[in-house]
């Protein structure tokens, strides 16, 4: 009996799934790796000097956006509206 399982496994055939997912998975990796480390995608880093805009703020209002402080918290937050639990039916001792 162990020799017809030997043999089974031999001659089985059916590896195509297979060598589809690795290709598939090589592809994926190659595309990845051009896309994302290609010559095109390098970051252009300023030094500080070369800066126009020292904050966030000043860039803002050199675009023409209005910049306002945020409102300040109350000094007492309410409680959130939420259900209140339920006692247990045996409290411990």
């Amino acid at each position: 009996m162990p020799k017809n399982l030997a043999e089974d496994h031999l001659s089985r055939r059916g590896g195509a799934p297979l060598k589809v997912a690795i290709a598939v998975a090589v592809l994926g990796v190659l595309g990845l790796l051009i896309v994302d480390h290609g010559p095109w995608n390098k970051p252009k880093v300023r030094p500080a000097f070369m800066a126009s805009y020292s904050s966030t703020g000043e860039s803002a209002r050199a675009a023409g956006a209005k910049v306002m402080p945020t409102e300040p918290k109350l000094q007492v937050e309410p409680e959130p509206p939420v259900p209140k639990p339920v006692h247990p039916v045996n409290p411990p001792p």
